[in-house]
């Protein structure tokens, strides 16, 4: 190998930057176009109106957006069958058995749960909860009921289900 003179100079053998390709810039549609109507508003403003490029067709879906496929004999559109059939909206309570409903869930909420409330007066269980809502102390005493039920039920678990139960726990902690 030669040694380098001092005098001689440095190139860089590869390349500063990638190289990049200019952004596109489309021309403007509207400049220069036959068919497009200008209108000067004011000094600083123009309104250019262009009609759609091509005429509506007799079957076009912007001015015709029933499928010739579901008309009728008669011609006129009909609508293809739901695919789910609809449920029945369950009927108005009425006050007296919305005053009734109020009653049983505050005798006694243990007995009267709002899916079985909710069955009784033909409603949903979210409807229960919003017209016949339980006192904070009330919400509290069944929650923590149901959660010395939980531990209980949890105490008769295996070890790899209770294993597998806390790792979930965990993870859901640092998710």
């Amino acid at each position: 190998m030669k040694p380098r003179s001092l005098l001689q100079p440095i190139f860089r053998r590869y390349a500063s930057r990638l190289p990049e390709r200019p952004p596109y810039r489309a021309p403007d549609p509207l400049l220069n176009n036959p068919h497009a109507t200008y209108q000067q508003v004011s000094e600083d403003m123009t309104f250019i109106h262009r009609p759609p490029p091509t005429a509506p067709s007799p079957i076009s879906y912007t001015t015709n957006p029933a499928s010739p496929l579901l008309r009728d004999a008669s011609g006129v559109a009909t609508l293809p069958p739901t695919v789910r059939p609809e449920k029945a909206q369950p009927p108005r309570m009425s006050d007296e058995d919305l005053a009734k409903l109020r009653q049983l869930r505050m005798e006694d909420p243990d007995k009267w749960s709002t899916g079985r409330l909710a069955k009784e007066f033909n409603c949903t269980p979210a409807f229960v909860m919003r017209v016949a809502a339980l006192k904070v102390a009330d919400r509290k005493r069944l929650k923590k009921k149901r959660d010395e039920e939980h531990e209980e039920n949890r105490g008769k678990w295996g070890d790899k289900k209770a294993l597998n139960h806390e790792v979930r726990q965990q993870r859901k902690l640092y998710w």
